[in-house]
């Protein structure tokens, strides 16, 4: 067995261990640097739907091409699925006895079912009734950061993650978006659609029935 063939064969048995112990939520994958095109060799778990000789992540280019300069592996940032769910992930990069990356080792953890947990929680926790009233404000360096802000305090005012939102929670949320004026803001549209999980047109169609019964009523 060659140290490359060694380091692979090590990587899948961490990957088991990793999805044994963080169960349904979590998925561990081994991605194949020698071949970026179709990189991904081995995956437990079942988060982002993807399939063995899927490519490599736009975020994993990123890091192999900055990795000379920094020598830093990316752990615990945030990404969002196809499905709008949120997601903590971790990617690790492996060498060899050169000190060249063969591998990457990612951990997506799905943290939507914690998120309404919470939610359910919270009406539980005693809360300081003489505590003075806060206007919460996000000090943003984007629109987009912008727009991101008033997406999370919608979903907070929800009550539910975005991707187990039903219908009527998801048409709450846009309301709640459109009464706060974020379609004002440029971009906000797509932004939106990413961060639910679903198409612009669909973000339209909610608008356009909100709309139409607000000019109703």
């Amino acid at each position: 067995m060659t140290e490359r063939e060694a380091i692979l064969q090590n990587l899948r048995q961490l990957a088991d261990g990793v999805v044994a112990m963080f169960g349904r939520n979590c998925e561990a994958c081994i991605h194949d640097l020698d071949k970026l095109d179709n990189s991904l060799i081995y995956i437990q778990g079942d988060i982002t739907g993807r399939k063995i000789g899927a490519p490599a992540t736009d975020l994993l280019v990123r890091i192999l091409n900055r990795e000379k300069e920094t020598g830093k592996n990316m752990w615990h940032y945030s990404t969002i699925s196809g499905d709008g769910r949120n997601l903590k992930s971790t990617t690790t990069l492996f060498r060899n006895s050169s000190g060249k990356p063969v591998a990457a080792f990612c951990i997506n953890l799905d943290t939507t079912d914690f998120y309404n947990a919470c939610q359910t929680l919270m009406p539980f926790i005693p809360q300081e009734n003489t505590a003075p009233t806060v206007n919460t404000e996000t000090f943003t360096h984007s629109m987009a950061e912008t727009v991101e802000a008033l997406f999370h305090s919608g979903v907070e005012e929800i009550g539910h993650h975005p991707a187990t939102m039903k219908v009527a929670e998801k048409t709450a949320l846009i309301r709640y978006l459109e009464e706060n004026g974020t379609f004002q803001l440029k971009g906000a549209v797509d932004q939106v659609a990413n961060l639910m999980g679903v198409t612009r047109y669909t973000v339209y169609n909610y608008l356009k029935k909100i709309r139409n019964n607000s000019s109703q009523s």
